[in-house]
């Protein structure tokens, strides 16, 4: 079954390669895997949002579900799993990143950009289609620099959507959200 989803994946990731790339898509791609790494864009979105008492909550949703993601996902199921990136099975592969060294399944770019994108969408539909979007293309960066398996992406933006919608009823259900709103950020001098 395993080797059977792996003839997919480099089905898919082949196709790509061969019927995709351009140098604007070139540049593009390794854009976005840039601002995805470690959740750098969604991490400066949560930090802006804590500043305003509207979209308080939704930012601390955010800092926790990436939090999980990457405990859970980067700690936890890469190392369980150890599958080998393409990059590193298809050495002959010309990279336009920088070959990781980490294992490949779930993708961490993807599953912290849904994690924030779904927690986003939860609290305002209007900001949250265009965060999807984003995700999204974050996710489909790590297919066109070839650094992970299709499966790995789908994988991690599952897991993304399903830790955010918990952490959002987790914060729910213990009246959090309130509490969170009326945090105050004060300087002391």
């Amino acid at each position: 079954m395993l080797e059977y989803i792996t003839q997919i994946d480099f089905s898919i990731l082949d196709f790509i390669q061969a019927n995709l790339r351009t140098d604007f898509l070139d540049s593009l791609m390794v854009f976005f895997s840039m601002i995805g790494e470690g959740g750098a864009v969604w991490f400066i979105v949560a930090i802006l949002m804590l500043f305003f008492k509207k979209s308080r909550a939704c930012g601390i949703v955010i800092i926790l579900s990436m939090g999980v993601t990457l405990l859970v996902g980067e700690f936890g199921l890469k190392n369980l799993f150890c599958r080998v990136r393409p990059c590193n099975v298809n050495i002959d592969i010309e990279m336009l990143v920088k070959r990781p060294s980490s294992f490949s399944f779930p993708s961490g770019h993807t599953s912290s950009s849904f994690a924030a994108a779904t927690s986003i969408f939860i609290f305002n539909k209007k900001l949250g289609v265009p965060a999807l979007v984003l995700a999204a293309l974050i996710g489909f960066s790590r297919l066109y620099n070839y650094v992970h398996y299709p499966s790995d992406v789908l994988a991690g933006m599952i897991f993304g959507i399903i830790v955010s919608v918990l952490v959002y009823h987790l914060v729910k259900i213990y009246h959090l959200d309130n509490k969170i709103e009326n945090l105050r950020f004060s300087r002391k001098g």
